[in-house]
């Protein structure tokens, strides 16, 4: 089993730098989210104050690099990249799941290398929903916490990947009651996060019943976790899971119709990932509602070429944030919750057919 997911890890880092695997017909749907230009911002744009409080730690900007990997020597690498970026700029990062690390504890260093060289950043430990389901309990969680000396740890949603995988494992039921077992009894605070097909109003109301600390949505229209299985079944000549692959490849809620169903009913903190691409799309899922962003795709090749470029990378998402946020008028990230935001297009019927009133965005600041 070991060999076998360490070896499935590779498979999908090998995929997504080589493959086209974004979502081809479905979008984010950040483009029908407009911001209103301010010709007159009335703002220094070297004033604009980035920083901000979210899980009670400070970070420099609402910006963290999301869960992608470990376990194996390439997921080391491009841990070590992305922890060394984020500690510069003080900002935080996720690992991928942690599970390879219990079935084998040689490989646990590829993900407490991210406590080693980021000391003072924000580090998301990470197990699946889908093995609390199988039996996974606070034991395994306080393990992954305690791997990375983690400031909190991520529960993964990913029931599209497991339905399509070969080796899926799709037994879900009491999940709901595993998450809250985890909540209780862990001590430091529990997110819950998708892979890359967003989450709904109403389970985002169930997990903050049951004391998560933070949701991230992590929507579609961004990297396809069923594109990535299409092409390893492919690889494999699996034409029943490659056409699998297909099939679901779009599927999802598209990641701004996500973050505003979940903003609209939540009170505790949201990140927004999924297919978030230029500092504008930061802009835009602050000044909706998140508290936090999240990227993955953007850095992994440069991840590959050392932190150097990942934190050139990031660094280019941040100076876009600041440009936008001036533009917008917003000197703060708290700021951005306030200034108009103009609603078109699918996203405009998608949140009427929902029961939200997309028109009260525009009206912001009148």
């Amino acid at each position: 089993m070991t060999k076998q997911t360490e070896e499935r890890k590779d498979d999908h880092l090998d995929i997504c730098l080589r493959e086209n695997v974004q979502a081809r017909r479905i979008t984010t749907g950040f483009e029908d989210i407009h911001l209103l230009h301010r010709a007159l911002p009335e703002i220094n744009m070297n004033e604009v104050n980035l920083s901000t409080k979210v899980f009670k730690h400070k970070f420099s900007a609402p910006l963290i690099v999301e869960s992608m990997t470990g376990g194996t020597r390439v997921g080391n690498k491009i841990n070590i990249a992305a922890a060394k970026a984020v500690e510069e700029l003080g900002l935080g990062m996720g690992v991928g799941s942690q599970r390879v690390a219990f079935e084998s504890p040689a490989v646990e260093t590829t993900f407490a290398v991210t406590r080693k060289e980021a000391p003072t950043a924000f580090i998301m430990a990470n197990i699946g929903a889908a093995q609390l389901a199988k039996g996974y309990s606070v034991k395994e969680a306080e393990k992954a916490v305690e791997m990375l000396e983690a400031d909190a740890l991520a529960i993964h949603l990913n029931p599209l990947q497991e339905a399509i995988q070969p080796e899926g494992e799709t037994a879900f039921t009491g999940v709901t009651a595993r998450i809250k077992a985890i909540v209780e009894g862990l001590s430091v605070p529990v997110i819950v996060k998708e892979t890359g097909c967003g989450i709904s109003a109403s389970e985002a109301r169930q997990l903050e019943a049951i004391g998560v600390a933070g949701i991230d949505i992590a929507g579609a229209g961004g990297t396809s976790w069923a594109a990535v299985e299409y092409y390893r079944a492919k690889k494999r000549r699996d034409e029943t899971h490659q056409r699998l692959g297909e099939t679901f490849w779009d599927w999802g809620t598209p990641t701004a119709a996500s973050l505003v169903e979940a903003a609209q009913v939540l009170h505790i903190p949201l990140i927004a990932s999924g297919g978030l691409r230029s500092g504008i799309d930061l802009t835009k899922a602050l000044a909706l509602g998140a508290s936090l962003t999240g990227v993955a795709y953007p850095v992994l090749d440069p991840a590959f070429h050392g932190a150097d470029k990942v934190k050139k990378k990031l660094q280019l998402l941040l100076d876009e944030l600041r440009i936008t946020m001036f533009l917008a008028r917003a000197g703060s990230v708290p700021k951005l919750r306030k200034v108009p935001l103009i609603v078109t297009g699918k996203m405009a019927d998608w949140l009427v057919m929902r029961g939200f009133e997309p028109q009260n965005y525009a009206r912001r600041g009148l």
